[in-house]
């Protein structure tokens, strides 16, 4: 498959260079014949396609010794005098041959107005020599002019392909935080439930097992829709609802049409996890958490708010994001870079509200 893949792109390559040179050949004889139209000299349409297609002919069968001396010298800078030197002396042995061999075509069909073939060939190195080099230079210059592009998009591709392996490097690392994170206070939770109620705490294993098992199966997967999203953090507000039991409690808006969305992977269980451990956790009253999901103009809207003590909980320390926030920020710049907004601000009455802004897009997405 691969070989005749390859023989097509090289036959492809050929017709194109057949192309080329046979337009090369088509202006030149036009040129010729509008030269003698004007100047009042006889038309002779004949002669110059015959002479302009034999020269055209030539310099195609000499093309790929053409290629193959601009592939073995380029003009790199280590040594591009003597790949002058190389192309300049083939440049004026080549012009010579082809002179020779256009001469003798010429000779033999009658074309040389009844010249020696000697006197023929002298009379074409004075008028077509230093033409016939500087189109050799031109070849050359073209050849290297594609071989400097195609390099450059060899550069641009192993750039782009490195930019994207390095931003799926900090996507994991970013995740592995957050998992520790999450495993250490939901063991920690169970561990002190096995002293009071051990059928929560088993209830609560049976969760975690669940949540690991659909984490490992996501491994790789930066983006799932917004309800797998949703059903992996049911079972975490179950986990963390078994904890707390009468002293959280949950409410969750979604809008039926952005179910289907694509949203970050886990990005919704550590912005609650946050409103649960600061909000909830701290206090002995009850307090709540909403979630809400929300599509306006082609942008899905998270949001998570809960009652807790919000930004301006300790007037005399500034705000310092945890590590569940600052990784949900860097992976949303990671995603979405200048297309999404991350915001936190206060709830009116208390509390903290977190928005999040993403493109809307639906079906889904994975990334090995």
């Amino acid at each position: 498959m691969h070989d005749e893949r390859r023989k097509n792109l090289s036959w492809s390559k050929w017709i194109l260079i057949g192309g080329g040179w046979l337009a090369f050949a088509l202006f030149f004889a036009s040129e010729l014949v509008v030269t003698r139209f004007y100047s009042g000299r006889p038309l002779n349409i004949q002669g110059a396609l015959f002479n302009w297609l034999i020269c055209g002919g030539l310099w195609f069968a000499s093309t790929p010794l053409i290629l193959r001396l601009a592939h073995r010298f380029p003009f790199d800078r280590k040594r591009w005098l003597a790949s002058a030197f190389v192309h300049l002396s083939a440049s004026a042995l080549l012009s010579f041959i082809m002179l020779g061999v256009f001469t003798f075509i010429a000779w033999q069909f009658g074309r040389t107005e009844g010249a020696p073939w000697m006197r023929a060939f002298r009379a074409q190195l004075v008028a077509s020599l230093y033409a016939e080099v500087l189109t050799y230079w031109m070849v050359i210059g073209l050849c290297q002019g594609i071989d400097y592009y195609r390099k450059y998009r060899e550069r641009e591709l192993r750039a782009s392909q490195l930019e994207a392996k390095l931003a799926q490097a900090q996507l994991d690392a970013l995740r592995m935080q957050l998992h520790p994170h999450f495993l250490f206070n939901t063991l920690n939770s169970i561990s002190v439930l096995m002293s009071e109620d051990v059928i929560a705490a088993r209830r609560m294993l049976t969760r975690l097992s669940e949540l690991l098992r659909v984490t490992l199966d996501a491994v790789g997967t930066q983006e799932v829709s917004l309800r797998e999203e949703l059903e992996f953090l049911n079972n975490y507000l179950e986990i963390e609802q078994t904890r707390f039991q009468d002293r959280l409690s949950v409410r969750i808006q979604v809008e039926p049409e952005v179910l289907n969305a694509r949203v970050p992977n886990l990005i919704l269980q550590p912005l609650v996890e946050n409103a649960i451990r600061h909000g909830i956790a701290t206090r002995a009253q009850p307090g709540w958490v909403e979630i809400c999901a929300s599509r306006e103009n082609g942008i899905v809207k998270l949001q998570v708010r809960d009652n807790g003590p919000g930004l301006n909980s300790d007037s005399s320390k500034p705000f310092v994001k945890g590590i569940g926030l600052a990784n949900t920020e860097a992976r949303l710049e990671q995603l979405y870079g200048g297309h999404h907004s991350f915001e936190l601000s206060d709830v009116i009455g208390g509390g903290l509200q977190v928005d999040i802004a993403i493109p809307f897009r639906n079906g889904l997405i994975t990334a090995k």
